[in-house]
Formats: C-alpha cells, sequence, structure tokens
C-alpha cells in the first residue's frame, strides 16, 4: 500500500518500461554497479524532456556524482542514437519520500519509440568502485523511473519499476537481550541474533552457541543451534527462582564470548514492571522502509520489543492506509505478550506547533491531520487540526496521550501544550539529543516525563542504527513501568510518567525519593484538578507531591550492561552532583575525547567535528571509537602522536577513548572548524575541560581522564538533596552516561512546596 502521491500514471502503458542488471542480491553498505536501461515507449521523449530516476528520503545510498569517474559513486548516461543529456542531482527534487533524485534532461535531440537511455549507476569502467548502496535491508529497493515524454515537467510513473534486493551482511557482533526485572519464578525470554557491521539483523549466522548463566536459569538450553537464514532466536518459558541478577554470556563453537545479555534483577516482589517499547517509527506506506507489518513483526521479533507505536506523518496517511494500520494493531496486540497501539505523528509546520506524537488506547478513532498535502483525497480535510492548538482540541475529550518530538520539524511547547494528554517529552531519537526540549517545559511550569524513541525510517523499529544519512544518533527507547503488560497498564504507565529513557540501551534504573515526613501524592496533576490520593513515604520516578521537608533522599539503583561513566544527579536542569564509580586517585592513561551539540534547533542542525588530535611529547597507543555511528565517518590513527577523524553530531555526542603511552607527559593541541585548543596533557584530569565553540545549542567539545578500566557496571547510592528555598517545584531526576556512549535519563519526581 504504498503511497505514490502526485505521480501521474497519464498513459502509462504508453511512455517505455526500464530494466536493470544486475538484479542479484547486494550487501548493505557493500558497491554495486548497476545499468538500467530505458527504452522508449510510443511517445518517445521530445527535446527537453527526460527522466527522473528517484529513491527514498530514507536510503542512504551514496549521493551520486558526475564528475569523477575513478570516485564513489559515479554516474553515466547515454542516449542510443546519440542526443545529448544533461544529468544533476538534486536530494528533494521529487516528490516525498521519493524524493532523492537523479535528473536526465534530454538537452539536445529526442528519442523515438525503442530508443534507448542506458544509466551506469556506479559507473566502473574508469575505477570507480561503483556506488555505495544503503546499509540497511529491503527486499525491493526500487530505482524508481519517471518519464517526462512531453517535455512538460509532468513525470508520468512507470507500471513496472526496476528493483535489486538489499540483504544484510555477515555478523560481525551478537546481541543477547533480556527483561531488566522479573519476580523471582516467573518467566521471561532470552533473545539473541546477531547483525552486521550496519546494525542489521544478519540471515548469516550459523553454528551451535553455548549459553552461560551468572544464576541458575530454569529451562535454558546448555545450547542453541543456529541454521543460515534465520534472523534472531527467542527462547521463551525461562525463570529464575531465587532473588539475584541474572547475566547470560554467549559463546561460539570455539569458546569463544560472542556477547553477554543485559543484566536481569531477579526480585521476591516488586509492583511495578519494566516493558521496553519504541513507540515511534515509519514504514513505506509514509516515509520509511518496507511494510508496517514487517515493521511490527520486525519490533516483536528481531528488537525483543514489549510494546510499540507505528507513528507515520499523517499528511502521508491516506484513510484507507490508517484503516490498515488499525487493522494490524488489532491483529498484532496481545495483552501479556506484546502492545501496539494505534497512533500517527501530527507532523505540523514548526510555527504552528512542530511535530507532536498522537496514540490512541483504542482502533477506529478519527485522524485529524495537520494538513492533507500529500494526500490526495479531500473528503475529509474538515477533520484536519493545522495547528498544534487546533489538535489539542480536537482531541478533547479522547482516551490517547500525546508526546512532543523533535524531528525534521521541532515541537513548540511554548506555543501549544495540553498537559492533560500531553504528559511527556521525546529527548531522544535517531535524530539525536534534545535536551533543550526538557528545559522548555521546566521553564513553562510544565509537568512532564521523558521519553526517547527511534522514528526509525530504516524498517529496523526498537533496534535503530541510524545508517549513514542525516540522522545523528543510535534510537532510543522507553521502560515504560507497569503493573502488567495490557494496554491499559501501559497506558496508566504514560499518563502518570512512570518511565524513563534511553538512547538505545537496557538497563535496570529505579530512582526513587524518600521523605522525612509522609509526602501526600496526587493522583493526577493539580494543575488539572488532580487531589491528594494518599500520604507516602516513597516516590516514584513520574509521580507530583507535596512535601513540607527542606531535604529530601534520593535514592538509586542502576544496574547495565557497560561500565558507568557517570550519574548526574539533577534539580531540574541544575546539576547537584556528579557520581562517578571511581576517584582522582584511580586515573591513569586513558583520555576521553567528545564532541556533541548541534547548530540550531530545526533541520540544518548537523555540527560538523572534522578535525584532528596531535600529541607533542607523546604518543596514542591506541583509540576506541563512542558513538560514531556512521562507518563513512570515522576516526583513524594518522600517526603516533596524530588522530584524525570526520564526525558530526545533531544534539548528542562522539568521540574516542585514546591510550596514552605516558600519563602526564607532552601537549595536546585539539584542531577542528569549531575549537581549537592547546592544552598540557597533565591538565587534563577527572572533572570535564570544556571547550566550548562559542554558538549552537550546547555545541562544545570535552576532555577527561578514566582509569585504565572500569569494571562497575551496577551502582546503588543515596543522597540528601536540599530543596530549593522557593519557586518553581523540584524536579529530580538522573542522567546516567555509560562507557559505551548509552545515556539514561529517568522522569522527574515533582515535589510541590
Amino acid at each position: 500500500m504504498r503511497n505514490n502521491a502526485f505521480h501521474s500514471t497519464y498513459l502509462r502503458d504508453r511512455v517505455g518500461h526500464a530494466t536493470i542488471t544486475p538484479t542479484d542480491p547486494v550487501d548493505a553498505g557493500a558497491f554495486g554497479s548497476y545499468t538500467l536501461t530505458y527504452t522508449a515507449g510510443y511517445f518517445g521523449i521530445d527535446d527537453t524532456g527526460g527522466l527522473k530516476i528517484v529513491h527514498r528520503f530514507a536510503s542512504d545510498m551514496g549521493k551520486p556524482q558526475f564528475d569523477n569517474p575513478t570516485g564513489w559513486n559515479y554516474v553515466t548516461a547515454e542516449a542510443s542514437n546519440g542526443a545529448v543529456l544533461e544529468l544533476r542531482y538534486d536530494q528533494k527534487g521529487n516528490v516525498r519520500p521519493w524524493d532523492k533524485t537523479i535528473a536526465i534532461r534530454v538537452q539536445r535531440g529526442f528519442l523515438r519509440e525503442g530508443e534507448t537511455i542506458t544509466v551506469r549507476i556506479g559507473d566502473r569502467r574508469q575505477g570507480s568502485p561503483g556506488i555505495r548502496m544503503q546499509t540497511f535491508t529491503e527486499p525491493t529497493f526500487e530505482f524508481k523511473v519517471l518519464v517526462d515524454a512531453f517535455a512538460t515537467y509532468n513525470f508520468v510513473e512507470l507500471p513496472i519499476q526496476p528493483a535489486v534486493p538489499v540483504v544484510a551482511g555477515p555478523p560481525v557482533l551478537h546481541k543477547a537481550v533480556l527483561p531488566t526485572q522479573r519476580r523471582a519464578g516467573a518467566t521471561f525470554t532470552l533473545g539473541f541474533k546477531g547483525e552486521d557491521r550496519w546494525g542489521n539483523p544478519s540471515h548469516r549466522v550459523q553454528g551451535r552457541f553455548s549459553l552461560e548463566s551468572s544464576v541458575p536459569v530454569e529451562n535454558l538450553p546448555g545450547y542453541v543451534d543456529i541454521e543460515p537464514g534465520t534472523l534472531a532466536v527467542a527462547l521463551e518459558g525461562l525463570s529464575v527462582r531465587e532473588p539475584g541478577e541474572l547475566r547470560i554470556t554467549v559463546r561460539d563453537a570455539n569458546g569463544t564470548a560472542v556477547c553477554t545479555s543485559n543484566p536481569l534483577r531477579i526480585v521476591a516482589a516488586v509492583e511495578l514492571l519494566p516493558f521496553w517499547a519504541d513507540l515511534h517509527g515509519q514504514s513505506e506506506e509514509t516515509i520509511g522502509t518496507n511494510s508496517a507489518r514487517e515493521l511490527i513483526e520486525f519490533a516483536r521479533d528481531r528488537a525483543f520489543l514489549d510494546a510499540m507505536s507505528h507513528q507515520g506523518n499523517d499528511f502521508q496517511i491516506t484513510t484507507p492506509f490508517w484503516e490498515e494500520l488499525n487493522r494490524l494493531t488489532a491483529e498484532y496486540n496481545r495483552d501479556g505478550r506484546f502492545i501496539i497501539f494505534p497512533g500517527y505523528e501530527w507532523s505540523g509546520n514548526t510555527g504552528l506547533g512542530g511535530d507532536r506524537n498522537v496514540m490512541f488506547r483504542d482502533e477506529g478513532r478519527q485522524i485529524h491531520r495537520s494538513h492533507h498535502a500529500l494526500v490526495e483525497d479531500l473528503s475529509d480535510v474538515h477533520t484536519d487540526a493545522n495547528s498544534a492548538a487546533d489538535l489539542f482540541k480536537a482531541l478533547e475529550g479522547e482516551n490517547c496521550v500525546v508526546f512532543a518530538h523533535i524531528g525534521g520539524r521541532y515541537a513548540d511547547i511554548r506555543q501549544a501544550h495540553d498537559a492533560k494528554i500531553e504528559r511527556s517529552i521525546e529527548i531522544h531519537s535517531d535524530w539525536g539529543t534534545f535536551e533543550w526540549l526538557l528545559e522548555d517545559a521546566f521553564d513553562q511550569g510544565y509537568r512532564v516525563g521523558i521519553l526517547a524513541n527511534s522514528d526509525g525510517h530504516k524498517g529496523r523499529h526498537g533496534a535503530s542504527h541510524p545508517g549513514a544519512s542525516l540522522f545523528g544518533a543510535y534510537g532510543g527507547l522507553s521502560c515504560l513501568l507497569a503493573p502488567e503488560l495490557t494496554r491499559d497498564a501501559l497506558f496508566e504507565a504514560l499518563r502518570k510518567r512512570h518511565h524513563y529513557a534511553t538512547t538505545g540501551c537496557r538497563a535496570h534504573v529505579d530512582v526513587r525519593v524518600r521523605f522525612d515526613e509522609p509526602a501526600e501524592l496526587y493522583d493526577d496533576d493539580p494543575q488539572l484538578g488532580g487531589r491528594v490520593c494518599d500520604r507516602v513515604a516513597t516516590a516514584r520516578m513520574g509521580d507530583i507531591l507535596r512535601c513540607a521537608d527542606d531535604a529530601v533522599t534520593l535514592e538509586v539503583d542502576v544496574a547495565a550492561g557497560a561500565p558507568i561513566e557517570r550519574i548526574e544527579i539533577r534539580n531540574r536542569m541544575q546539576v547537584l552532583e556528579t557520581w562517578r564509580p571511581y576517584a582522582a586517585a584511580d586515573l591513569g592513561r586513558r583520555l576521553r575525547i567528545l564532541w556533541e551539540g548541534s547548530e540550531y534547533r530545526g533541520r540544518g542542525r548537523q555540527s560538523v567535528w572534522d578535525g584532528s588530535a596531535t600529541l607533542a611529547g607523546n604518543a596514542f597507543e591506541r583509540h576506541t571509537p563512542i558513538n560514531l555511528w556512521n562507518l563513512d565517518k570515522q576516526i583513524r590513527h594518522v600517526e603516533p602522536g596524530k588522530l584524525a577523524w570526520t564526525a558530526l553530531t545533531t544534539g548528542g555526542f562522539g568521540g574516542a577513548d585514546v591510550m596514552l603511552a605516558d600519563a602526564q607527559a607532552g601537549t595536546l593541541a585539539i584542531d577542528t572548524a569549531l575549537v581549537r585548543a592547546q592544552l598540557p596533557v597533565a591538565s587534563i584530569g577527572l572533572e570535564d575541560v570544556v571547550l566550548d565553540s562559542g554558538g549552537g545549542i550546547a555545541r562544545r567539545m570535552r576532555l577527561f581522564r578514566l582509569p585504565d578500566r572500569n569494571p562497575v557496571q551496577n551502582a546503588a547510592f543515596a543522597r540528601r538533596i536540599t530543596r530549593r528555598g522557593s519557586g518553581p517545584d523540584d524536579a529530580i531526576h538522573v542522567c546516567i552516561t555509560l562507557e559505551d556512549g548509552h545515556r539514561i535519563w529517568s522522569s522527574p519526581v515533582y515535589l510541590m512546596r
């Protein structure tokens, strides 16, 4: 059910046909060379008419170029009759989502029926390696051909399109996924898969893998045999009888450990359990890749999610597709197994409020689009909500939740916000990290929870590698805390802000505030008429309370799958304390160099950090990249005393750990277009050395020292928090940074005087 809005189909059977060779499967991210042959139909192509060869916005296939025959992505075209052709490339040269365009104009001459244009995409004849194919899988990657036979710039879509299958490459890493907390004796599932270098589940995993558990697990086999063609396996019906912490190590046939799972905390009793969700992603029916059904099955069976929502751009959701989405959510939703919410992304222009995500409790609800720009059927245009304020009015009385989102457009919650349904904000996705949205909420006096999702466009819902396009980060996950896995329970978790957010990792996080004297817990935000429902000694993330204490006790309990780099304890945006699992005396030769931030709030937020680090009087022994997801932009060891990199950020951070030959010697010089600095190595210690860029949003570099090895993956501590003397709520929460580059945010506990 692909949306091809506004591509003409006028006499399409008479405008020719196109074929492509080869059509063999190609590995994602590999170089290929393709010959696309267009044969003119009855009308031919008139003088100054031409072709468009288009591919999707989501595709990160290499950018075609026409000038360097030995370079990447070289493209040529020639007409069989010698007509002169003009080639150009435009990333927005056609109707969304087919906007990336190779335009071929018949500049001098014309084509008759049967004459051809041969386009070599990745022309290797003069030394080019070919074109770098997109980095994610798609069974039918289309080179969609449109024809302007009459030189009117009204392009007709061919009825049959040339396509090639893009498949996963060989596995380069493996992942074992567990839930993060369960009651003793309850059953759970272990997910296992291999991924290629671009994050695609690989069908080339094979062999026997042994399973070792840190505590006894009932029904866990000693090994699992993987047959070629298997994308992922799920071992169900496992259980642990005694409280403790479970980690499962997977070894290959040689006994080499290929991965260790995230930790699973087993407890005797717990009120709310963690359920992992990605509440935001799109399929090919809007601007994503592969079908909505395939997206759902990926989320459930290959990302091992508990819950999801398909969130397509509303202005591309036709009425038949909206009805199909509702059929799919009803089909796949199963209490206790997998929860999926019907919903859509309200994609209003930035000046009218920016992006919001709408999720309904039930199927069959009215979609209120921001506009009908790519929906040709205008019979329901009267139901549109063109501004965010109109949206909130239209949703009044609906059983739904809304969360603000930063994508191409950004949510302006200063302009419009409805606390009754907009209970949370999304501060991380494939687009980047956006803590400034949380600051906006605090400044306006809103009481919101924190979510992170993928907004994935590449068909990898819940395990969303950004690939090599404009996306600057790995997609996030939201952990919803609920008594059971049902729509009602998860909806209640969203309404009460009982959730935390991560940049894609799964970790156990429990953040509580304990009171000296019982505090008054509200059943809802008192600004919405909420009333005191209980007097409690402890609050959990997302709660709103009235408290007379001048100081409270914050209790933090974390179990992660990677070493903990730091935990920031925050009241609103103020960092009260930075907890680290090591002290200055533990620091060694390991130096962390990070760049972070964005240019501004909108689409052009990418900050380019291409540059180098040079050591005088010392040497770099080795380096480990951090959050450098785009394999085309990497850090390299130029010489013993110099590292060079190409990198960008979109609000989050990237960089590298480097091991120095000497912990104290020499001088370090940083050279980028945004930051230049020179400083003694000995001056870099436990605390961040901040090199500000003088612009952007939190755009800067940070340098600090780490122990040579930090094994600490668990933290449990308590701190006394002195409350603000007056003014707005205390909003107490934590931001956890792991050494592998992942971040975790707890939703705030809101304390009123």
